[in-house]
């Protein structure tokens, strides 16, 4: 006997006042659903998920939850008011003997049930509010952004209990990784619809970009059906007036159809530009060593950072990464050790608590009063890599609307946000990107947009981020920082680093980088003393990733280069593509060359 949905909507239309949030909606979740609830920010995830949970009632349509059924929900900004601690808001809906559920939620996502409300952070309460509903266990569990402010060792600990679930859940996350582990379906909320796919998150893009696909073709069919007939009611209707009105009619119904195909939203504009090329060296730290009171942060890094490295800190929350990037930009001084920065350094900040942005402040004063951006004597205007642009022009680039220019800072969502700082930091040009927390909040399409902006950046990327998939699209090195002050460099992204560490881990010290494979391989322990310095060491380390990274860029040149109209079509891009592929050529010459000699120096 087929089992009752857990949750059925139907006919659900939702409107704020304006255009409609959803129309006519209907889907269902069954037991043992794990669905990834997907769309770009702004689509209404959070909202449809508000309504599933009970807590908005739409306009029209019916919610049902079949008898002795439960739902929970989990918030981005839970209500935790009307309680002491975090203990008392996680332990509030379960009996006596099952608080030992909050407690083992707690030590997998790392919070302390004893934290008074009034002192804890909006991470700590949304963890709590995680711990909350893990306890509880709903039949249906609804989880809007839970690995935002998790580590990557709490991620990894919730995507265990949810891989190990026989619950149903319903998932909003930016995590690629989160996602295409967990899911075996996908609801999709695209221009106020909502379609329903049958398997995980790893298929949606594929199935995303088909079903815009057969869009596109039906709206090019549709207009030339459009424009045949029109042709036809000018040439031939003044003679065939009586026995044709009937085709007129037909005419005006294809219009009225392709009237109403909704328009997708576009991605947005965005854009890095590189400043003036810094110098060879970026960064060059020798023995650094930091801490405060008793708590140690570092006790010994040495890290050299060249022009264009995507370099990685990675760790528990807690563990110091954004201290030791401040330490590294020579913001804060270390008790032992050296840093020197490279000449001509260019930097722009990206930082996980959104300092940057005022809350009151409107979106166009937070553009044009920002000093490196306004443009004397214009008070419409914003410089834009050195050219003004109007501030509405420029916040539509970044997917803004004309009303949203005008609302404060406080009312956009953290996508919102995130993307409102981006077009503060793309205003400018730089060579040297520190990126804390980049990805938080932001919907795929961005991400994806983000990260191929940050693979075509001339310039040099130090990047703290708990994505896995993130930081293997985008890191060359990555520095594991795994507490008492222990920080291990590695070449490549999240994955290498795992790679690396299990290698180590079963081979000890004897292993090393192959050139042509970027991976560890086993060689023979050498009696001899290694006669490579620790920075030679690293850096024999770390070649191999630059030169693969370098050879998959000259073949994207060669490839651009290779469409024999782009010089007459775009003269600009042809220079600059041209220019870049020499100086990646020479940099793929000097880098292969470094690796010779450090690897016979090696013994290799």
């Amino acid at each position: 006997m087929a089992q009752a949905p857990l949750l059925q909507l139907s006919d659900i239309s939702l409107t704020f006042g304006g255009a409609p949030v959803f129309d006519a909606l209907s889907l269902v979740v069954q037991p043992g659903d794990r669905v990834a609830l997907v769309g770009r920010n702004g689509s209404g995830k959070s909202t449809l998920m508000k309504v599933m949970a009970d807590l908005v009632e739409p306009d029209r349509g019916s919610r049902v939850v079949p008898p002795g059924a439960s739902v929970g929900y989990m918030e981005q900004d839970p209500d935790l008011s009307g309680f002491e601690t975090l203990g008392d808001y996680a332990t509030s809906a379960l009996e006596p003997g099952e608080m030992y559920r909050v407690e083992r939620a707690g030590e997998g996502l790392k919070f302390d049930p004893a934290k008074p409300v009034s002192t804890a952070s909006g991470g700590e309460r949304r963890r709590a509010a995680l711990a909350k509903l893990m306890a509880e266990d709903p039949a249906l569990m609804l989880l809007d952004e839970p690995t935002n402010h998790l580590d990557i060792e709490a991620i990894g600990w919730l995507e265990a209990e949810l891989k190990a679930t026989r619950r149903a859940f319903v998932l909003i996350s930016h995590d690629r990784r989160f996602l295409t582990e967990l899911t075996r379906a996908s609801l999709w909320i695209d221009r106020g619809m909502v379609r329903r796919q049958d398997k995980g998150f790893a298929d949606f893009e594929s199935w995303r970009d088909k079903t815009w696909e057969d869009e596109d073709q039906a709206r090019h069919k549709l207009d030339r059906k459009i424009k045949s007939e029109a042709r036809w009611a000018v040439e031939g209707i003044s003679a065939r007036r009586k026995r044709n009105m009937g085709r007129v009619r037909a005419l005006q119904d294809l219009r009225s159809e392709r009237a109403s195909m909704i328009r997708r939203q576009d991605a947005a504009a965005m854009e890095l530009a590189s400043g003036p090329k810094s110098g060879k060296k970026v960064i060059e730290a020798t023995g650094l060593a930091k801490s405060f009171a008793d708590k140690v942060i570092l006790r010994d890094l040495s890290l050299k950072v060249q022009r264009g490295d995507r370099v990685a800190f990675v760790g528990p929350n807690g563990v110091g990464k954004t201290t030791v990037i401040r330490m590294l930009m020579g913001e804060i001084e270390p008790d032992r050790g050296e840093v020197a920065l490279g000449t001509n350094l260019v930097s722009a900040v990206f930082d996980q608590t959104r300092a940057q942005l005022d809350p009151e402040m409107t979106l166009w004063e937070s553009l044009t009063g920002d000093p490196e951006m306004r443009v004397s004597g214009k008070a419409d205007q914003v410089l834009v890599r050195g050219q003004p642009k109007h501030v509405v022009g420029y916040l539509k680039e970044f997917l803004f609307d004309d009303r949203q220019a005008r609302a404060p800072v406080r009312s956009l969502s953290g996508g919102e946000k995130a993307r409102l700082l981006l077009a503060k930091i793309m205003a400018r040009e730089s060579n040297l990107l520190v990126l804390d927390e980049p990805t938080n909040d932001l919907d795929v399409e961005t991400l994806d947009l983000l990260q191929d902006l940050l693979g075509d950046y001339d310039g040099t990327v130090l990047l703290i981020s708990h994505d896995r998939d993130f930081l293997d699209r985008v890191a060359t090195t990555t520095v594991a920082m795994e507490g008492q002050g222990r920080a291990v460099v590695y070449a490549g992204g999240w994955s290498d680093y795992q790679a690396q560490r299990r290698a180590t881990a079963q081979d000890g010290p004897s292993v090393r980088k192959d050139k042509s494979t970027a991976k560890p391989v086993r060689v023979k322990p050498q009696k001899s003393k290694p006669v490579l310095s620790f920075t030679e060491k690293h850096r024999l380390d770390e070649l191999p990733g630059l030169i693969d990274r370098l050879e998959g860029e000259i073949n994207k040149l060669e490839d651009l280069l290779g469409d024999p109209n782009l010089f007459t079509r775009e003269p600009v891009k042809f220079k600059k593509a041209t220019e870049m592929l020499a100086e990646r050529q020479q940099a793929l010459s000097e880098a292969e060359l470094e690796w010779l000699e450090l690897d016979e120096k090696a013994g290799g």
